[in-house]
């Protein structure tokens, strides 16, 4: 039978372990929303996280790993930011993607901008807009057409005015408030929704 005190010491360990991978990962994650993806260096987040960058590896293998790591926490924080949204309820939806797109629209913009050219974040990038697409049927599945090729246009339709390039056209090249980006994807989504 093991003994108390090394029972205890075993646990300390454990807790100790995941405490430092836990600073890891949010070191990971400020990195990734901070700076390109090609940019974030493993020496860099194991510098922040207070640990060699042989610690990180041990706990991540790679930084595909470490990346991915991240990610798991950022989609908390979407679904979080996003809350939840009633069936049909445009003010709602334009209000949730208006609050994850201020926080984390520019780091999500600069990761689809290397989607091409890094595998790993081009899966990401894939299941992120499958999840948004998904996202979109939920909350307006009972309003959409029920004959399939109108309901793939309308779908698609709100998709590009919801995409997060939409959100940087609108508030970071256009230059417009997030009250006026908020006002346009609204009245642009009811037209959409409106459409024979």
């Amino acid at each position: 039978m093991m003994s108390v005190s090394r029972a205890y010491a075993m646990s300390a360990r454990a807790r100790g372990v995941e405490q430092t991978r836990a600073r890891i990962v949010a070191a990971a994650r400020s990195a990734f929303v901070a700076q390109r993806y090609d940019q974030v260096t493993l020496s860099g987040v194991a510098r922040e996280s207070g640990v060699t960058q042989q610690t990180l590896l041990n706990h991540f293998s790679s930084k595909e790993g470490l990346f991915l790591a991240a990610v798991e926490v950022l989609g908390g924080e979407i679904r979080e930011l996003r809350g939840e949204v009633k069936p049909a309820d445009v003010k709602g939806c334009v209000q949730a993607l208006m609050r994850q797109y201020e926080v984390l629209g520019d780091a999500n913009v600069r990761l689809v901008a290397v989607a091409d050219i890094i595998p790993v974040v081009a899966e990401i990038a894939e299941m992120a807009r499958k999840d948004h697409r998904s996202w979109l049927e939920s909350i307006f599945a009972d309003i959409l057409p029920t004959a399939p090729a109108p309901r793939r246009q309308r779908i698609a339709a709100l998709y590009a005015v919801t995409d997060v390039g939409t959100w940087k056209l609108l508030r970071r090249d256009l230059g417009h408030s997030r009250r006026e980006t908020t006002t346009i994807l609204h009245s642009t989504i009811r037209s959409i929704l409106a459409t024979a």
